[in-house]
């Protein structure tokens, strides 16, 4: 029986099995090697991840932006200029902490992202699954102090925290994101900014600034270290350069007037910086311009100087963290342990495209909760940027497309190694990936992977290609698969057979040539039908063997994410908005009674009893409405309006009673309304009266809750409308 199906007999017998089992996965990560003599060429590893980076962000790679303590790092060190992350941030983070798969890893989407079709899935579950063992783990167990301190996003539940995954001191942060200012969240669907010390909740202090707090952190556990001749690792995973784009403006600065000339101009600048840094050839194709980026010319000169100015805070941001990652070095350095440390240098996917602040429902929220979003002040305290598909497009040079999206935009990043044993001033053109981090370092360190029943490493030690023994971790008759919300690609060789699954991309399978052509520019599937089809059997080899689940018909992550922020918005608003409906409703039912009654003074009451039928039959369509919702997709509909059953009986019994409670409203408001009598509003006024009734007990019994508002707002106009029918519409005939 494998590793995975004895985990899961055990969680079918029972929680105390399932308990017994990850105790043993445990005992396995920390036992076998515990007592095994520390190898004394271990090094102490540093693991630097740089959020959203694009592949020509840093001055290694090409950039404009002054990042010298990683320029220095990549002189020192390789450069590797064809590895690749997943298109997503928690995905990533997944395979560079365990070697493994992403689905594998239970962490195959994001979790602010993954539809409710795949959230009962063991793949899509948002934390590390109990049969994998973390990097940290592996390495606390052969005789490493571990530290960590930043961005984790691999879930804040008992057991899914750094303290719970191997590391021995921790600071991390569990989102997407979080404000670089304050503690405070970014995003309307967090309700709090969930920082957490050791395990415990914390607070961060007053002058706080990601970087620099996230340095100062590590250095602190560093410098507490025991003297007791163990080597450290370190895991540094920056909130730079993610939304919200925040940085001083003593960085900011450098860059004013740097990106007057705009976005086509600046991608075409890091395309000729990537070829004279030698990480594509003179003549690689430049891939076009994705189609929701705006020519710059077309912008007004006032929206040309606020775009300038949100790429200039984005540069400052990188150059920020840059400085103080800088500061961690010299502090090795002068405590005489820089000369024995590796440096592991990467971003999680490519460069983030989305921008909130353009949204008028974002907007309000942005106000509500004190943002400013314009202005010379940009960056600092209180505001909130992103750079937007024109300067990711820039930041991804020479591919195609950005974050989200399995095209070499979104996956291909930077990857610098520096340190004891690693070959300087090198580059790779080598395909590599995320998995094959914790190998690599698991390799340097002397350290083995855990053995059975935890999942076996997917990834390769890169070792070899470091210290120049070899050219490639990988052979070209080797197939690699990667699939993030449907966006899915399978690498072999120098062949790359991808498909996107965005609004901007393309759910056709297409082949490319990625060592000739990383734009992807040129599609080889027809001239080359056999190979295509070769490619995509592997693929679908892989995606069975990792358990990828087929995403719903017009999913996209982006808009899964665009609507959850909007259901949050809403539901914090629901209060003041179901006054402002209620008023309006009520306006309108006393303008429409004060008309009736002033037709029928002037004896025209036909008239009156017209448009008040009309309203009538608005409430008949409207109940309807209601009625096919709960019979289509009673779970969403039931979720909006407070209802939520446990398993499909109760699913199905709320499909029949509500979609027969509504659809009975509707028949009767519509016979009353085409036979213009009162009658038939009695039954309605009662289901709507007993409705609205059992809300207000559930309210009470509840002790609140802003869900449950507007539905019973909805209900009280319906009410109000009813009423005004009954006394319009004719009454009963003798």
């Amino acid at each position: 029986m494998s590793g995975v199906n004895r985990l899961s007999a055990a969680s079918r017998r029972g929680p105390r099995a399932a308990g017994l089992a990850i105790l043993g996965l445990l005992a396995l990560a920390f036992g076998p090697s515990a007592a095994a003599p520390i190898p004394a060429t271990a090094p102490n590893i540093v693991l630097i991840l740089v959020d959203d980076a694009g592949y020509t962000d840093f001055g290694a790679y090409g950039s404009e932006i002054a990042t010298p303590t990683l320029d220095a790092l990549a002189a020192g060190g390789t450069r590797f200029a064809n590895f690749h992350a997943s298109p997503m941030c928690a995905p990533s983070r997944a395979m560079l902490m365990t070697g493994v798969d992403s689905h594998t890893a239970g962490v195959a989407n994001l979790p602010e992202s993954t539809p409710p079709e795949h959230r009962d899935d063991p793949a899509y579950q948002g934390r590390l699954a109990a049969n994998v063992v973390t990097l940290a783990s592996r390495l606390r167990a052969g005789g490493y102090h571990t530290y960590m301190a930043g961005k984790w996003h691999l879930g804040h539940g008992p057991g899914d925290l750094p303290v719970d995954r191997g590391f021995e001191r921790s600071f991390p942060m569990d989102a997407t994101g979080s404000d670089n200012w304050e503690q405070r969240p970014y995003f309307p669907i967090y309700k709090q900014a969930d920082w957490f010390e050791d395990g415990k909740r914390a607070t961060l202090p007053k002058d706080y600034y990601s970087s620099r707090f996230l340095v100062d952190t590590i250095i602190r556990y560093v410098d507490a270290k025991p003297d007791d001749g163990r080597p450290f690792f370190a895991y540094l995973p920056f909130l730079a350069i993610h939304i919200p784009v925040q940085a001083p403006d003593e960085y900011v600065r450098k860059y004013d007037g740097r990106y007057a000339d705009g976005w086509q101009a600046q991608r075409q600048r890091r395309y000729e910086g990537a070829i004279r840094a030698g990480l594509i050839p003179a003549g690689t194709p430049l891939a076009p311009m994705p189609m929701n980026v705006k020519a710059w010319n077309s912008l007004t000169p006032d929206q040309q100087r606020l775009a300038a100015r949100r790429m200039a805070v984005n540069a400052g941001m990188l150059e920020a963290m840059d400085h103080h990652l800088g500061r961690l070095v010299a502090h090795l350095k002068a405590t005489g342990q820089y000369d024995n440390t590796l440096f592991v240098v990467l971003s999680d996917n490519g460069p983030e495209a989305g921008d909130p602040t353009v949204e008028p429902v974002f907007k309000l929220w942005m106000k509500s909760v004190g943002y400013r979003w314009d202005g010379k002040a940009l960056g600092g305290k209180g505001t909130y940027t992103a750079i937007g598909p024109g300067w990711a497009s820039a930041a991804a040079a020479p591919m195609s497309l950005f974050k989200f999206y399995a095209s070499e935009g979104g996956t291909r990043v930077p990857l610098i190694v520096s340190g004891p044993g690693v070959r300087g001033a090198a580059t790779s053109h080598a395909f590599s990936i995320i998995t094959d981090i914790t190998p690599t370092l698991l390799d340097f360190a002397g350290v083995a992977p855990a053995p059975p029943p935890a999942a076996p490493i997917a990834g390769r030690s890169l070792r070899p290609v470091l210290t120049g023994a070899a050219r490639a971790a990988y052979d070209r008759a080797t197939p690699v698969g990667l699939e993030a919300a449907g966006d899915s690609a399978l690498f072999k060789g120098d062949l790359k057979l991808t498909r996107n699954a965005g609004h901007l991309g393309d759910p056709r399978w297409r082949l490319y040539d990625i060592a000739r052509d990383p734009g992807e520019t040129r599609d080889l599937s027809a001239a080359m039908p056999g190979k295509a089809a070769e490619l995509l059997a592997d693929y679908r080899a892989w995606a069975a063997r990792v358990g990828v689940a087929e995403i719903p018909p017009g999913y996209a992550p982006d808009r899964e994410v665009a609507k959850n922020i909007f259901l949050r918005i809403i539901e914090t608003f629901a209060l003041p908005l179901a006054a402002g409906l209620l008023a309006v409703f009520g306006l309108v039912g006393f303008a429409v009674w004060r008309f009736a009654r002033w037709r029928e003074s002037k004896g025209e009451g036909p008239v009156a009893r017209t448009l008040t039928r009309g309203l009538i039959g608005l409430v008949g369509l409207l109940a309807l409405l209601l009625a096919s919702r709960f019979w289509i997709s009673p779970d969403k509909i039931g979720a909006a309006m407070g209802l939520l059953p446990d398993g499909a009986a109760g699913l199905g019994t709320m499909r029949a009673d509500m979609a027969g409670f509504f659809g009975a409203a509707g028949v009767l408001s519509l016979t009353a309304a085409a036979r213009n009598e009162r009658k038939w509003l009695v039954p309605v006024l009662l289901l709507l009266g007993i409705a609205l009734t059992g809300r207000t007990i559930n309210l009470l019994l509840a002790g609140g809750g802003q869900i449950l508002i507007p539905p019973m707002v909805v209900e009280a106009a319906l009410i109000a409308i009813t009423l005004l029918g009954l006394r319009v519409l004719k009454p009963p005939k003798a």
